[in-house]
């Protein structure tokens, strides 16, 4: 009878299937013990504004857009180049929008009733802006897209795009 019932235990065990909870795949930056002091202030310039209401509406450097555009205008901000210390990127130069990667700041802000969907959508998109710009620089310096190259390739990449979203707590920006 022991036998019998440590088999049903053994064959119950193996066959049932546990749900497990499934979260967001976010990688979160590395804790550093000696935050660095920012002593220079940002200019205004520098900040790309993304706002989600409650109607998961986007209000993008204060007007309506589309979450399909978002990446393009993203990309668009990080690459203007407007001081022209950047000596990878493409972008317009435009004197309105960010002087560098480095100094480009994407800022989202949700309100409290925006969809897990479109929260999930919007950063998706930001962050592929970053993935598509330096996958074209991976292509164009080093002929292979960013996953495949070598740490130090990687770090160079890196540090000419830096990623840079800050997310501030979603508050009641209007809408529901």
């Amino acid at each position: 009878m022991a036998d019998i019932a440590f088999l049903l235990l053994i064959f119950f065990l193996v066959t049932t299937t546990m749900d497990v909870d499934k979260g967001l795949n976010r990688k979160l930056p590395p804790w550093d013990d000696n935050p660095i002091k920012e002593t220079s202030t940002i200019k205004e310039k520098n900040v790309f504004v993304v706002l989600v209401n409650g109607q998961d509406q986007l209000l993008v450097e204060d007007e309506y857009m589309d979450v399909r555009d978002l990446r393009q205008a993203a990309k668009e901000f990080i690459d203007n180049n407007g001081d022209g210390s950047c000596d990878v990127c493409k972008g317009s130069r435009s004197p309105e929008s960010s002087d560098n990667p480095a100094k480009a700041i994407i800022s989202l802000q949700n309100d409290r009733g925006t969809s897990y969907e479109t929260y999930i959508k919007v950063q998706n998109e930001l962050v592929a802006a970053y993935n598509d710009l330096r996958d074209e620089l991976a292509q164009s310096q080093f002929g292979k897209p960013f996953d495949l190259l070598g740490e130090d390739a990687k770090k160079f990449v890196q540090d000419k795009y830096p990623q840079i979203i800050s997310e501030a707590e979603p508050v009641s920006l209007g809408g529901r």
